[in-house]
């Protein structure tokens, strides 16, 4: 017995040495660390003190603090910020559905600031700004090396004041400039519409009104139409949407199906990833859908594509999306301000991440630019005439009135389809892609 018992003193004797002997260099590491963390805050308040005192001019303290917490943030990657008080009050109002600006959403690329996309209905959609333009200019002035809330704030201006942008724009030889009046925004988060036997469904933006103006909006189109079975599909456009609040996103994708996940987000601690399923219901009661997407759809519109495409709910039709897959949070700061701080990546149902790769359609689909000799052309072809627009021309005694007006009819429904290819050919071959599944009859 003594001899176990010493047996088992010395192990754990040694196990003690030896524990302590890995614990040692680890904790002299440690300390180390915290040691440089200090200095160099040490080092951040001496700047900070001889700028204060000694900088040519006088300075804002509480802007000097301010401008490098936003360094600190804008540091580690495009989306995470500060945001001062104003700018924290703004966003709130912003997620709400309202407020001033041009109507652009925003990222930094190359020093310069990128359109993600313009919004609906605004005065930088009106203007013409695109989704991929490159801002070189505000007002003449250059926003090179600014960082991107520096080149936000340059773009705010009161209600009703002009503001002159410097585009560079892919295909266009020279940097232009474009003129816009700075207007209060207020989003119409869906706008439905029928083409045909389709329902359009466009989603401009994620707010707190999404989800209910989506239900609203598919419930109008299957009662204007006399009940779901006179629509043959959906077509969900996401174009230009940047995305926005991601239990939105977790709603419109749910909206949609009956079980499964709908996405999962993994941050630094591995467990503090979250999955999201859907429950038991589709809006669409089993319709067939194509998402439309494109360059500009970023974020919560990534998520809502990729969960569509990865369960087989919809064929996702279009470009590539932008590619923003990682997940902010918004955390309020003393003072009234906040910070945005990118606290985990997002994956769609099959794991997949689409960060810097954006979801890839299913059918890919560019919109063409129209020339103005094609524009020329369409505008001589509405002056042709035919033999009907004869004077004295004969008259069809071969068909009935009624043969007559469903002819007539059809030809209308052709035209009009020829008219949407003309004005938005995706939109116009998501419409086809639904036209032809309908055409094969429901599955067995």
């Amino acid at each position: 017995m003594k001899k176990m018992a010493m047996a088992a003193f010395g192990g754990t004797l040694a196990g003690i040495l030896a524990t302590g002997y890995v614990a040692g260099p680890l904790l002299a590491q440690e300390t180390a660390r915290e040691t440089s963390i200090y200095e160099q805050l040490d080092l951040f308040g001496d700047i900070f003190e001889r700028i204060r005192v000694q900088y040519v001019e006088q300075v804002d303290e509480k802007e000097l603090i301010e401008a490098a917490i936003g360094g600190m943030l804008s540091s580690l990657d495009p989306h995470s910020s500060y945001l001062s008080p104003d700018d924290a009050a703004s966003m709130r109002v912003q997620t709400r559905g309202e407020f001033g600006g041009l109507g652009i959403e925003v990222t930094q690329e190359e020093g310069f600031v990128k359109v993600v996309s313009p919004i609906d209905g605004t005065p930088a959609e009106e203007a013409g700004i695109e989704s991929g333009d490159f801002i070189t200019h505000v007002d003449g002035n250059s926003v090179l090396g600014l960082g991107l809330d520096e080149a936000v704030d340059l773009m705010r201006g009161p209600v009703g004041s002009e503001i002159v942008i410097t585009v560079v724009r892919e295909g266009a030889e020279e940097p232009f400039d474009v003129s816009i009046i700075r207007d209060t925004i207020k989003l119409t988060a869906v706008r439905s519409r029928t083409e045909g036997q389709t329902a359009v469904v466009r989603v401009t933006t994620f707010n707190d009104q999404t989800y209910p103006n989506l239900e609203s909006g598919i419930a109008k189109q299957i009662e204007e139409v006399g009940g779901i079975d006179n629509l043959n599909g959906i077509v969900l456009d996401l174009r230009n949407n940047p995305g926005g609040l991601l239990t939105q996103a977790i709603k419109v994708s749910d909206a949609f199906l009956e079980s499964g996940e709908i996405v999962s987000t993994r941050g630094r601690d591995p467990q503090d990833g979250e999955r999201f399923n859907a429950e038991p219901g589709d809006l669409a009661q089993g319709l067939p859908m194509v998402v439309l997407i494109n360059g500009g759809s970023a974020s919560a519109s990534e998520i809502v594509a990729g969960a569509l495409q990865d369960h087989r709910r919809a064929i996702v039709v279009g470009t590539k999306s932008f590619g923003k897959g990682s997940v902010q949070t918004v955390m309020p700061l003393r003072g009234n301000g906040a910070m945005r701080l990118t606290t985990a990546r997002y994956y769609t149902p099959s794991g997949r991440s689409i960060q810097a790769l954006g979801v890839s359609p299913d059918i890919v689909v560019e919109q063409p630019r129209r020339t103005e000799a094609e524009e020329e052309e369409e505008a001589t072809n509405r002056f042709q005439r035919s033999e009907a627009d004869l004077r004295g021309s004969l008259n069809n005694d071969s068909l009935t009135e009624d043969e007559v007006r469903q002819i007539e009819e059809d030809r209308a429904k052709a035209e009009a389809a020829a008219e949407l290819r003309e004005e938005d050919y995706q939109l116009a071959y998501a419409i086809d892609i639904l036209k032809g599944l309908s055409a094969l009859g429901p599955k067995n």
